[in-house]
């Protein structure tokens, strides 16, 4: 009897061990993604102001009055569902931790109707369970679409006087305890989602002196050394101590796929200075007890002035990626893009749609910042850009990928329905549809 029970805890074991293993590796996620959307502005809004907490300040502190802080609706099931049907496949959900994390307490009595908060007196590490119970429905809602969700560390980092985390040794070293606990949270939280649920471990994370483009930028000389070599050996600490603490949680969490970014973010395009290409010469791959399930990220906000260079910055971005990325052993995802300026906006459907391109032909990931879906179209919800959204469909699948005459589809049995689920009438005039599960083109 003994002998059996042990055969069967042993047969068990080995069922649970394969089971982990059959998460797919990062190079297939990467590429299954397809393309991606930034649900922005809303779980991530925060005061971002130490001097002027003014959401703490005016508000109850409820998370619908922290999501809808920065102008934009609650997120809702028929949000995602409309990029579900349009033919997107992952959504990329940015969360700012900090105002729900520990004791935040503001003090609305040192000046005139602001809030005041005093990092120092910042206790305890326990996110709160209202703001968790959120952010875990929103992302029950991407995974329900049988999409891939990734969720992430965000406004807790960058240049505002909240950021917490910072490149710099020493702020990794007094943060370290509090970033760990922050990550073994969410991942103890969600360590039985599937391969679908990616983890990113910060967003654009800068120096102390809140330098863009390559660390140490904005010091009085432009760049100092030690400055730079600080905020480096910070980033690849604080990456290597993300994998250990979802890691060490276990469960799904073994082999969960996770991301890290590079200083900043940054991308290295540009020739305009020799440290542009630093961020991500200096990135280390972390060291992980499992092979094969991490992903590198960076951003992009390229602003051409012609349909040449619309083409010059993405192949040299491309470039980049290859020879200092991809050749570390990771796969790449492009975390955030858009343009960079009003001017470049006029290049914005031509970018989109040969920047998917590429990027696909690549095996990169991509995932556009907003603008697809905004304010109250967004609560509708509809389309605010659905001439980016047909480049982009278009530069992914191809203008004579599942296309098909007018007549044809008119002379079909199938349902078809427009990119907000809606069942179309025949005759069905031009444009991109959903038949069957799948995306068709009438021309």
């Amino acid at each position: 009897m003994l002998r059996k029970a042990f055969t069967l805890f042993c047969f068990l074991l080995f069922i649970d061990t394969y089971a982990q293993r059959t998460f797919e590796l990062a190079d297939s996620a990467v590429v299954n993604m397809g393309i991606g959307w930034n649900v922005g502005n809303r779980l991530d809004s925060n005061s971002g102001n130490v001097n002027d907490m003014w959401i703490e300040a005016w508000s109850e502190r409820k998370v619908e009055n922290y999501e809808t802080a920065w102008g934009q609706p609650q997120i809702t099931r028929e949000l995602i569902h409309m990029f579900k049907e349009a033919g997107f496949g992952a959504i990329r959900v940015p969360v700012t931790w900090y105002p729900h994390m520990g004791n935040v307490i503001v003090d609305p009595s040192k000046t005139n109707w602001k809030a005041i908060w005093d990092v120092s007196t910042w206790k305890g590490y326990e996110v709160d369970k209202a703001w968790m119970a959120r952010v875990h429905e929103v992302v029950d809602y991407v995974i329900s679409e049988g999409m891939y969700c990734i969720l992430n560390v965000h406004h807790d980092t960058g240049d505002a006087t909240t950021a917490w985390l910072k490149a710099d040794e020493a702020v990794y070293e007094k943060q370290k305890e509090r970033y760990e606990a922050l990550w073994t949270q969410i991942a103890t939280e969600f360590r039985d989602y599937d391969q679908h649920l990616v983890f990113e471990g910060y967003n654009e994370m800068l120096d102390s002196y809140g330098s863009w483009c390559f660390a140490s930028f904005a010091t009085p000389n432009r760049y100092d050394a030690a400055v730079a070599k600080s905020a480096y050996n910070a980033i690849n600490a604080y990456a290597q101590s993300f994998v250990n603490a979802v890691r060490a949680t276990g469960g799904n969490n073994a082999e969960r796929n996770l991301i890290v970014s590079t200083y900043g973010a940054c991308s290295g395009e540009g020739n305009w200075n020799s440290h542009l290409t630093d961020p991500l010469k200096e990135m280390k791959l972390p060291k992980d007890k499992t092979e094969g399930h991490l992903i590198f990220e960076l951003h992009t906000y390229p602003s051409p002035n012609s349909s040449s260079e619309v083409k010059t910055v993405v192949e040299g971005l491309i470039s980049g990626i290859n020879q200092y990325l991809k050749s570390k052993g990771a796969p790449v995802i492009i975390g955030e893009w858009g343009v960079g300026n009003d001017a470049a906006k006029k290049y914005l459907n031509e970018l989109g749609k040969y920047f998917v391109k590429r990027m696909k032909e690549e095996k990169i990931a991509t995932f556009l910042w907003m603008i697809l879906s905004n304010g109250e179209d967004s609560k509708i919800p509809r389309w605010s850009n659905p001439e980016l959204r047909d480049a982009m469909l278009e530069g992914y699948y191809g203008e004579g990928y599942m296309s098909i005459g007018a007549t044809s589809a008119n002379q079909t049995n199938a349902p078809i329905y427009n990119l907000d689920g809606q069942k179309v009438s025949r005759p069905i005039p031009s444009g991109i549809y959903i038949q069957n599960g799948k995306k068709l083109m009438i021309k």
